[in-house]
């Protein structure tokens, strides 16, 4: 190629690499936040549409303010049904709906699983060593993942992890591994830091981490020898 065009191409193909990298993180938190206030919008837009049949007006009626409000207005709910919660009257008539729901056989499936999920997301007692590493997807190669609780087996009585996976750029999706705790590296990483290297491909991450199981690390050192008295 000739080298006249060849040196302002490369030029370009930097800049537009440069521009990507710019851009990339913006793009990405607008995607979340869109996302976040479009599900918060949808919430409330009925009743946005309630109080415009109920008091007509041409600025009640615009799009833009219609999602305006329906975002302020979920947020209010969402915040007064927190508080309400809080309080003794809330948790009893939480602990009434949640007996409810416990009749029926599929929601309750469903709505005990993501609360006992959300739970244990959101424990402040040893959240540390809930960010933990596993061997996936062969040995030798550590994923990031979620310790959600542990159970013993059955027949050998031997205590076991259950570990949440997310997959990278995307954590919405993962996988559930059930393996010996024995196998499980626990790690010093925070949900913040952890959250940060799978949406970042491991771009964002700290200096340094517990990467090696300490059983693994006493092995490969060999036993120790001591020096016979005479």
């Amino acid at each position: 190629m000739n080298p006249v065009i060849a040196r302002p191409l490369r030029s370009l193909q930097r800049n537009i690499l440069a521009g990507i990298i710019t851009i990339g993180p913006l793009f990405v938190t607008w995607l979340v936040f869109s996302f976040v206030l479009g599900s918060l919008a949808k919430a409330g837009l009925p009743l946005v549409q309630l109080l415009a049949a109920i008091f007509p007006g041409d600025w009640l009626a615009r799009p833009w303010m219609q999602s305006v409000l329906a975002v302020l207005l979920t947020l209010a709910v969402l915040s007064v049904l927190g508080r309400v919660t809080s309080l003794v009257i809330g948790r009893q008539a939480l602990g009434l709906f949640e007996s409810t729901l416990e009749r029926l056989p599929f929601v309750t499936k469903v709505y005990t699983s993501v609360r006992q999920l959300l739970d244990s997301m959101m424990a402040k007692k040893d959240t540390n060593q809930r960010i933990v590493l596993v061997d996936f997807p062969i040995a030798g190669q550590k994923s990031i993942g979620f310790l959600t609780r542990t159970l013993m087996d059955a027949h050998t009585g031997e205590e076991l992890a259950a570990v949440l996976l997310p997959n990278a750029i995307n954590p919405t999706s993962a996988f559930l591994q059930l393996l010996p705790l024995s196998r499980v590296t626990m790690t010093d990483l925070t949900m913040e830091q952890a959250m940060s290297m799978l949406m970042t491909g491991g771009a964002v991450a700290p200096e340094s981490l517990v990467f090696s199981h300490p059983d693994a690390l006493a092995e490969k050192a060999g036993p120790v020898l001591t020096r016979p008295r005479s």
